[in-house]
């Protein structure tokens, strides 16, 4: 049991430091060769946040455990809008300026809406995971050419500006690059192998794994590029930071074991957890696009977050 534990944690530090030095070498290699930041954001550095759900992911699917990889689809997304969102919200109020955010979040509910879709049967088909692998270069396409070609001044641009790593030597961003490709699969694999240990000492099964401890472990980069954005008064940062990342666990990340390991997947998962998601999602869209006076999310908003994800992991956990 101590040895599970200890894999579960150090494979946790070892995934989120990796993680972070993909996206900085990446980054810094994607600036040096003269691309847009907004482009950067939106793909490298949102992409670059999911690593983390993405290799738990394969790794999981690759043991059979696709309860465990689309539990922790569903569990980050939730964790990301109610523990992320209302620890940063706790700090201050988050404001949202940014156009380019207010066209992602619908985005982002019409890719929660058919994730419903592929879900609802309670199967995971590889057709399924094709098509959201269509989907998720689709929006790949989408963001590249929102991002060169639109010239307006947006304040999510000017956040990842001052984000973005410079004057960093094109040999040191690769070698980042390649350390986090590396480390990344290995540390994911530990995670979920100490994971699964716990698990079956514990009685829980591979979907409440999924949903409790790899989700929030792997949303700690996302914690913690929030509390950054916020402290810097990059609010339009934080926010983007969470929708670009469920963005891309429910279309890039959920196609894994879609495609790897498709097969029937708990009823809960296609029950109570997306509905959570779906209920989240929606909650966070109506407070940063609801009209009126100036957009933002209060204290008052983030304890009600916090509180809504204590009361999920109680449920979780009582039904296992």
């Amino acid at each position: 049991m101590l040895v599970n534990i200890l894999m579960l944690i150090v494979g946790l530090a070892v995934l989120v430091w990796s993680a972070d030095r993909f996206v900085y070498g990446a980054a810094a290699f994607a600036r040096n060769l003269g691309l847009p930041p907004m482009l950067i954001g939106l793909t490298i550095v949102a992409m670059g946040s999911s690593a983390p759900e993405m290799f738990v992911a394969a790794s999981a699917s690759m043991n059979d455990m696709r309860n465990t990889a689309v539990g922790n689809v569903l569990g980050s997304n939730i964790a990301n809008i109610t523990l992320i969102l209302g620890l940063t919200a706790l700090l201050g109020a988050i404001s949202v300026g940014s156009k380019t955010l207010k066209r992602e979040i619908p985005l982002m509910l019409a890719a929660t809406v058919f994730a419903g879709y592929a879900l609802h049967d309670g199967l995971l088909t590889r057709a399924e995971g094709i098509m959201l692998t269509i989907l998720f270069f689709g929006l790949m396409g989408f963001f590249i050419w929102q991002a060169t070609s639109n010239k307006a001044v947006d304040t999510l641009d000017e956040d990842l500006e001052s984000e973005i790593p410079k004057n960093v030597p094109t040999f040191r961003a690769i070698i980042w690059l390649l350390v986090g490709i590396i480390l990344l699969p290995l540390s994911a694999g530990w995670m979920v192998d100490g994971a699964v240990g716990i698990a079956k000492f514990y009685g829980l099964s591979d979907l409440v794994i999924g949903l409790t401890i790899i989700a929030v472990g792997t949303s700690l980069p996302e914690l913690a590029a929030c509390i950054a954005g916020v402290l810097k008064k990059e609010d339009d940062l934080a926010i983007g930071n969470i929708v670009g990342s469920n963005l891309f666990n429910i279309l890039a990340v959920l196609a894994i074991p879609a495609l790897i390991a498709p097969g029937e997947i708990d009823a809960q998962a296609s029950g109570r957890d997306f509905y959570m998601v779906l209920g989240t999602s929606a909650a966070l869209a109506v407070l940063v696009l609801s009209s009126g006076a100036k957009k933002q999310l209060t204290r008052w908003h983030g304890a009600l977050l916090l509180i809504t994800f204590i009361a999920y992991q109680i449920i979780v956990f009582q039904s296992h």
